[in-house]
């Protein structure tokens, strides 16, 4: 079988063909997979890059973890060549919010919705009688038409899991370096955890509770990596992994012996003085902090439920520990002016002693979040269910996009001048040391 997912380096860093981190998605459907007893190769596709001969696969399985990548699944899915009829499934974020629209738009026999490990094992368990009402957690047709079964419950524990599938891609894919915290150490990317509870308005999370690996897992899985391919350090791209403190020390505490260090995302009202040091102990060197805004009235918009007062503490926390601080910005959230951005503008110079590195990013109306879904409530332009729509699922990136997506032509261009303000400052304190030409905000 051949599971498939894009790469579209062009989002990220600017002007440089630099990796993001691989994909985990399929790396665990693949874990699972051999598991069973199948045979899986990994493809890769691109923008430009797309056909593939899949001919005598069994099974073809899609993924598509953004909205921004909906194109060249689906033009990959059209445009590649197969033999007999092998099985056809896709998952994915962007399908976890629109299955019935990828069932109609990639013609598969089946679309994932939710956690996918089970899920896949049983669709491939179904691949010759093409029978799926009893597969939980899928879209598929029946009698012409679109139907739901009922939704994934959960895994208990996510330990149950075999570790992903690096083997089946080259290192360069896995092994990075210029990659952790402002240090050239090789390092690897790695999932502690699924799921972010909080309702931030901006976001698309697609599992509200959060799974937690072990702290025994999480030590297996790193001594394998220093096996396998010598890793001097590593990163944690979970969405929001400091969340339960008990399950984060347990990780801090298994792992802390190895020597490597690391970095995780945060918010800054989830930690407090006594995990930040263990977790210094443990290695950590960076925590990349949610921010998002300076201003009370954006956050409060937001639904981003923190203040400047736990910005400033957690901050001085991080600092007293020995961590760096990067820190996540969204400017142009839906009723941004030049009053808010100020107020942006001055936390960060307060507070720029204690930050290392900061990321700007301009607001983008991802598909699947709170924003996205009410149009009318933000005062949006160019989303699909608006008239005029274009059709291009690959505007909704987060890399500098500059396009005019809420209010009157007049809020824009004090919007417009707000970020140049911002991003002016943000180059000024932090510039990037591995920029090349004009000065642009690191991706996330």
């Amino acid at each position: 079988m051949a599971l498939v997912y894009p790469e579209v380096l062009d989002l990220a860093r600017f002007k440089e063909k630099r990796r993001e981190f691989p994909p985990f998605g399929v790396l665990y459907l693949a874990a699972v997979a051999e598991q069973a007893g199948h045979d899986v190769s990994i493809v890769k596709v691109t923008h430009g890059d797309h056909v593939r001969d899949f001919s005598g696969a069994d099974a073809v399985a899609f993924t598509i973890p953004s909205s921004a990548t909906y194109g060249v699944i689906r033009d990959s899915r059209r445009d590649s060549r197969y033999s007999g009829d092998p099985l056809i499934l896709v998952g994915g974020v962007h399908p976890n919010f629109y299955p019935e629209q990828t069932l109609a738009d990639i013609e598969p026999d089946a679309v994932g919705i939710g956690e996918g490990e089970e899920t896949f094992l049983q669709l491939l368990g179904h691949a010759r009688s093409r029978r799926f009402d009893d597969v939980d957690g899928i879209c598929y047709l029946q009698d012409g038409k679109a139907v739901r079964t009922r939704p994934r419950t959960l895994l208990r524990s996510i330990d149950t899991l075999p570790l992903p599938a690096r083997h089946l891609l080259p290192a360069e894919d896995l092994v990075m370096s210029d990659r952790l915290a402002d240090t050239d150490l090789s390092m690897a990317h790695v999932m502690f955890s699924r799921g972010c509870p909080f309702p931030c308005r901006f976001c698309a999370a697609a599992q509200t509770r959060i799974q937690y690996r072990s702290g025994a897992s999480a030590r297996r899985e790193l001594l394998d990596m220093i096996e396998r391919f010598g890793i001097e350090g590593f990163a944690i791209v979970d969405d929001n992994f400091i969340v339960n403190k008990n399950k984060v020390r347990d990780i801090a505490t298994n792992i802390a012996d190895l020597g490597l260090r690391w970095s995780a995302l945060s918010r800054v009202d989830t930690v407090d003085e006594a995990l930040l040091a263990d977790m210094a102990r443990s290695g950590c060197l960076e925590i990349k902090y949610g921010m998002e805004s300076g201003s009370p009235t954006i956050l409060k918009a937001m639904r981003k439920n923190i203040t400047a007062d736990q910005i400033r503490r957690t901050l001085r926390w991080s600092r007293t520990a020995g961590i760096n601080v990067k820190l996540f910005l969204i400017h142009g959230y839906p009723g941004e002016n030049r009053q808010t951005t100020g107020e942006t503008i001055d936390l960060l110079t307060e507070l720029a002693p204690l930050i290392d590195r900061v990321s700007l990013f301009r607001f983008v109306p991802l598909p699947g979040t709170y924003v996205y879904d009410h149009p009318a409530e933000f005062d949006l332009h160019g989303t699909s269910s608006q008239p005029g729509w274009s059709g291009d699922w690959s505007q909704y990136h987060i890399h500098h996009n500059h396009k005019h997506w809420w209010g009157t032509e007049k809020q824009f261009t004090a919007v417009q001048a707000g970020y140049e303000e911002l991003a002016a400052l943000v180059a000024t304190l932090w510039p990037d040391r591995h920029e090349s030409g004009p000065s642009h905000p690191a991706p996330r």
